[in-house]
């Protein structure tokens, strides 16, 4: 078959971003919740909530890793950095970060794959910090590859981030026992680990990247992942960790969440603790909150913050006033340069604009002091 035939385009891809959008949009804005089939029990949830409090942080990668390749190779796996960043996110109150794994380190290298693991949990526990690990992600690259890793494109968001699975393994269900193994390796070294604090199984499983690879994605992704993600909560099941088991929805939260595709539906049935990406402004952040409430389980942001689309720091008052976790994305301006949004896969970013992610510059001066003591006043509120 040829290409253009499996292969969405940029039309395409898009059309059905916004299809799900509109499904999923006030004010079409209820639907009921699904029924649980939750590893916890609500009250389970709950104790693990009351247990571990008002949860902030962010998605953490270092400045000197551009992905999760770059991040947990050998070669530039960089304790040093990571030490120094996650001191700076002390400093603002967080205590928790959200950290992207990979599928392939652990082919390649196993348990030295986590023992880095470990030694990241040491020293992200020496600042007070716990740790969400994300074992599989479906955006941006759909061709991940181990090595070295391309230089970040000039002003591009997010230019080498990559998805594991890639592609080729995740339209071939024959060719998934392998993950099956990763994922009973990682939840069960670290099942009993008072530093990870809870599990995100796969990050936005059925992201359609229209505009950064419409035509390497594959076909059909929404059903496939959905239905590796169902084997993703199965092996994780069964290892029986002491954290609890999330995957995110990210389209349509804010409005008829149930209705827009069958993944969400899976997240949220199967989610021990609900979780959710909201990068809009305070009324949808409050309408995404009042609706997922209805779970009746704890609710964790586990990105946020979009500063040029109404996403800013002030919302941190939103998600304290709820007792919502929240993990903004990004920390340190480094080669992801997710400082750029994610329109600058389409067009020139000018010099002068807003910073989109991110806290701190390079050295350590925050972006916006006025954004640090947000964080700084609302942590400490919330742990007096």
């Amino acid at each position: 078959m040829r290409e253009d035939a499996e292969m969405p385009t940029r039309v395409t891809s898009f059309a059905r971003h916004f299809v799900g959008l509109a499904r999923g949009a006030t004010p079409m804005r209820w639907s009921p919740p699904v029924t649980s089939a939750a590893r916890w029990s609500r009250d389970e949830a709950k104790a693990w909530h009351d247990d571990v409090g008002w949860l902030v942080g962010c998605n953490f990668a270092p400045s000197t890793a551009g992905n999760q390749l770059e991040m947990w190779q050998a070669e530039t796996f960089d304790p040093a950095t990571c030490d120094r960043e996650l001191g700076w996110a002390a400093s603002l109150g967080m205590n928790c970060v959200r950290v992207f794994l990979h599928d392939l380190v652990w082919e390649a290298d196993g348990q030295r794959f986590l023992d880095r693991v470990e030694t990241f949990l040491g020293i992200a526990d020496t600042h007070g910090i716990t740790v969400m690990p994300v074992l599989f992600d479906g955006v941006w690259n759909p061709n991940p590859r181990l090595g070295p890793q391309p230089e970040p494109r000039p002003g591009v968001h997010n230019s080498i981030w990559v998805q594991g699975p890639g592609a080729a393994v995740l339209s071939e269900p024959s060719r998934w026992p392998p993950l099956r193994d990763y994922v009973e390796a990682v939840v069960t070294r670290f099942a009993h680990d008072r530093r990870v604090r809870c599990w995100d199984l796969f990050n936005e499983p059925d992201q359609a990247n229209a505009i950064s690879y419409p035509r390497e994605d594959i076909a059909h992704k929404s059903r496939l992942a959905d239905q590796l993600l169902g084997q993703i909560f199965d092996w994780a099941e069964a290892v029986d960790p002491d954290q609890p088991l999330t995957a995110g929805v990210f389209v349509g939260v804010s409005g008829a969440t149930e209705r827009v595709s069958r993944i969400n539906r899976t997240m949220l049935s199967r989610s021990d603790v609900i979780s959710f990406h909201s990068y809009s402004s305070a009324k949808r952040l409050e309408s995404a909150i009042a609706h997922l409430s209805a779970y009746d389980r704890p609710l964790l942001c586990t990105e946020w913050l979009a500063r040029s689309a109404g996403s800013t720091v002030d919302l941190l008052e939103v998600f304290q006033r709820h007792r919502v976790g929240a993990f903004n994305w990004g920390l340190v301006d480094g080669r992801t340069q997710t400082k750029f949004p994610w329109t600058s896969w389409l067009r020139p970013v000018k010099s002068d604009e807003v910073w989109f992610h991110e806290l701190f510059h390079p050295d350590g001066r925050p972006y916006s002091e006025t954004e640090a003591e947000t964080f700084r006043r609302l942590t400490d509120d919330a742990g007096s």
